[in-house]
């Protein structure tokens, strides 16, 4: 039996990067899972990819800032598979600018999404998790909101605020059947990464121990792990999956 059969995942900017690598995952393992991204054309074609395999995955266009859209998509969620067990917090933007050049507009669009969004989804989500008396979140940071980094005032302060809210939710739903964890990924060769010049990976790889940037498949086997009940003991914890990264 595959580790999450019989279980329901809502993955959040799952339709691209390291979110399709987790949709993915999870969808080998068994779950039904719950496609949540912006991007319609890449959510569906990821769907339409999995569905010849197993109808064990719809794909719902979602604004995670939205608190009125998440709030239908997770009644329609429910309706599609009757409960939802796992919510991987994925989606996220960055809007990099140094803090003299920053404009109000980019402060607000990270806050946004970054932040606001990991807040409405797991407001409205663990609703459900609760009536259930189960429920695994694991939410996605960063090694910058461990460490800082040059020109990501918005992006840092939304990585650092959901390992604060991590902390917080470990503490509200852990005694009533839910986990919440976060993950910090460290340098990943996501398309928009790749694109980077040469010198820019060079370095990144220069600062990470094992000498290689991660894969989005890297941090997927992370939420993968910590929504198993091989992490059922682990609460409030924040993993970092950066190859060792020196800051």
């Amino acid at each position: 039996m595959r580790r999450f059969e019989n279980k329901v995942a809502v993955i959040t900017g799952g339709a691209q990067g390291i979110g399709k690598a987790t949709t993915i995952k999870f969808f080998n393992e068994g779950a039904s899972v719950a496609i949540w991204d912006i991007d319609e054309e890449k959510g569906n074609v990821l769907c339409n990819e999995l569905k010849s395999e197993s109808n064990k995955v719809e794909f719902f266009k979602v604004n995670v800032s939205d608190f009125e859209d998440v709030k239908k998509n997770v009644e329609r969620v429910i309706i599609s598979f009757g409960k939802i067990d796992i919510l991987i917090n994925n989606a996220g933007i960055t809007r990099d600018a140094t803090l003299k050049k920053m404009t109000p507009q980019q402060w607000q669009q990270v806050i946004d999404v970054n932040l606001t969004g990991v807040f409405n989804c797991t407001q409205l989500v663990s609703q459900n998790m609760l009536e259930n008396g189960y429920g695994k979140i694991i939410n996605a940071s960063s090694v910058v909101g461990l460490y800082g980094n040059f020109g990501q005032t918005n992006y840092v302060a939304t990585k650092a605020g959901v390992i604060g809210m991590t902390k917080v939710w470990a503490r509200e739903l852990g005694g009533k059947g839910i986990n919440v964890n976060a993950i910090a990924p460290g340098f990943i060769a996501t398309e928009m990464v790749k694109a980077m010049p040469e010198n820019v990976i060079k370095m990144m790889e220069e600062k990470t121990p094992l000498k290689r940037l991660g894969t989005p498949e890297d941090i997927a086997n992370a939420y993968l792990f910590l929504a198993s009940e091989e992490a059922s003991f682990i609460n409030g914890t924040t993993l970092s999956v950066d190859g060792g990264i020196i800051t």
